[in-house]
């Protein structure tokens, strides 16, 4: 017995330079760097040779999928069905057209055939629905080795699987272990700090604190995701009084915003950790928190909003107004309430690199602590955010126009596709009045220039 005696003083001791290292080499590497808003480009080292492991590895599973003929790729990979982006009035125009004994005769009545193209984009339309797919993760046509994202793989070699494996314990013993390090280290600040200079009086000593203190704490944050983040046109960045809106596909992008600006939040009163940190937060700046109850009333809520705009000295607001996760491949409808209260809005484009990490949050699929521990155990977090130039309602819009306006910007900056669905159709119905908008176009088409032709 007291023979094991040195050899455990020896293994505490052990640890104990270990853990003193980690801490070190935390606080030298991520923390410090942090604090003062600078990189040693570690990550960015990191991103390209993971680059240089998934090309090997695609051009591995491509050689070994031809040697053993197996289909690697799903053979639609855009899509079921190829569609032209036209309109259903330009492509039955064109239909008309191409029946029509006049090559420019489009003005011909309801025809009984006219039934089928219904049907066909019917069809369509069930098979490969372009809004239920905007809430499924986005596919990817290579393996990332993170998980089998191909269509049909197969174990083609001994390399790859050992690969797959070291991957698998770096992530989950090393990477793990460490980002919760670095979050616990972030959330615990942020919550310390902002209490602290809660409780100094207003002024412009409090602010800079504030302003530093929020910086740092998401900074911390996003090496805890291994965050490798591209800013574009930080001359655009939102100001004071304005709002900033963005298009949303996690619960990162407040994240993401906050560790290069400084943004008042908006959103529901919480309880548990979330409601801790929101209590800290608000004592040293002026966030805007809702009340359950609160948050189904729009008259209080855009009164708030227009209350706090209004004062030029308070920070932007920062809203997502899709009002859930999108997988970052699409746009949808952007909520009126951001853009009815006359405000200079400052639009901002997010998108995400799906190569390292999927950053979208299945909600319906996936709990929080699932969702996360899957963000964690990622090889990394690879976005670019564009700061749009402000906009402003225009006298002849209102609210929808601009709000529509707005998001056709981003999306156009971020590759995204532009649709003008309801992200509320993630756990919602289509609601009747929409569906009788769609019979209304439907009719007009049909029979809309013979009742033209009627009037006049």
């Amino acid at each position: 017995m007291f023979l094991l005696l040195p050899f455990d003083s020896l293994i505490v001791s052990l640890l104990g330079i270990s853990l003193t290292v980690l801490f070190t080499l935390l606080l030298v590497f991520i923390i410090a760097p942090a604090i003062f808003g600078v990189s040693f480009g570690i990550r960015k080292l990191y991103m390209k040779t993971l680059l240089k492991i998934f090309a090997w590895a695609t051009l591995r599973m491509e050689r070994g999928a031809k040697e053993k003929n197996h289909q690697l790729y799903k053979p639609y990979t855009n899509g079921i069905i190829a569609k032209d982006p036209t309109s259903l009035e330009e492509e039955i125009k064109e239909i008309r057209r191409s029946g029509s004994s006049k090559a420019l005769d489009d003005t011909r009545e309801f025809e009984l055939s006219d039934i089928f193209y219904f049907c066909r984009k019917g069809m369509e339309t069930i098979m490969d629905d372009e809004v239920t797919k905007r809430f499924s993760a986005e596919e990817l046509e290579s393996w990332n080795l993170l998980s089998r994202t191909n269509y049909n793989f197969q174990y083609i070699s001994l390399r790859l699987t050992v690969l797959w494996g070291l991957g698998v314990l770096i992530r989950y013993c090393f990477l793990l272990p460490l980002r919760i390090a670095l979050a616990f280290t972030g959330i615990s600040l942020l919550v310390v700090g902002t209490t602290v200079v809660g409780y100094l009086p207003n002024g412009r000593f409090k602010e800079f604190l504030s302003k530093h203190v929020h910086l740092m704490c998401y900074r911390i944050c996003v090496r805890a995701l291994t965050a490798i983040i591209t800013y574009h046109d930080r001359k655009n960045r939102p100001r004071n009084g304005g709002i900033c809106v963005a298009n949303h596909t996690s619960p990162i992008d407040v994240i993401i915003l906050a560790s290069d600006g400084y943004y008042a939040m908006v959103g529901q009163v919480h309880g548990g950790l979330m409601g801790v940190i929101q209590r800290a937060m608000v004592k040293a700046c002026p966030h805007v928190w809702f009340e359950r109850s609160e948050v189904k009333d729009r008259h209080l809520v855009a009164k708030r909003l227009t209350e706090h705009v209004q004062d030029k000295s308070k920070l932007p607001i920062l809203i997502f107004p899709e009002g859930t996760c999108i997988n970052n491949t699409s746009v949808m409808m952007f909520k009126k309430g951001s853009f009815e209260i006359g405000a200079t809005v400052y639009p901002v484009a997010i998108k995400y690199d799906p190569q390292f990490g999927d950053a979208f949050w299945n909600s319906s699929k996936y709990g929080m602590v699932t969702y996360l521990l899957r963000m964690m155990t990622s090889w990394a977090i690879v976005c670019s955010v564009w700061y749009l130039p402000p906009m402003t309602r225009e006298a002849e819009e209102d609210a929808v126009q601009f709000a529509n306006r707005v998001k056709s910007a981003i999306a156009r900056q971020g590759g995204l596709v532009d649709l003008l669905w309801d992200g509320g159709l993630k756990r919602e119905k289509v609601k009747d009045t929409f569906k009788e908008e769609q019979q209304k176009l439907y009719s007009k088409m049909i029979v809309g220039n013979h009742e033209d032709r009627s009037r006049s």
